[in-house]
């Protein structure tokens, strides 16, 4: 099993997306609102440099967006 780590807002359309997504098809993951954890928003910046959310980190590698096809062919 990888490890599933997916940067969000709550009010991020594509990030209920991927969630959903991940839960349909019983992936795992750890959720880190950037919003509300600074810790969490500087963590995802140092790794990808956008400020934009999704950005889903599977096993370190980096998918900005909601990117099905792309979460598939790591997973």
């Amino acid at each position: 099993m990888k490890n599933v780590i997916i940067y969000t807002t709550r009010t991020c359309v594509y990030c209920k997306m991927a969630k959903e997504y991940f839960i349909e098809n019983n992936i795992e993951y750890e959720e880190k609102d950037v919003a509300i954890d600074s810790e969490a928003s500087e963590e995802m910046i140092e790794k990808t440099g956008q400020l934009g959310v999704p950005v889903i980190d599977i096993d370190g590698e980096i998918i900005i967006g909601f990117d099905k096809e792309k979460i598939e062919s790591i997973l």
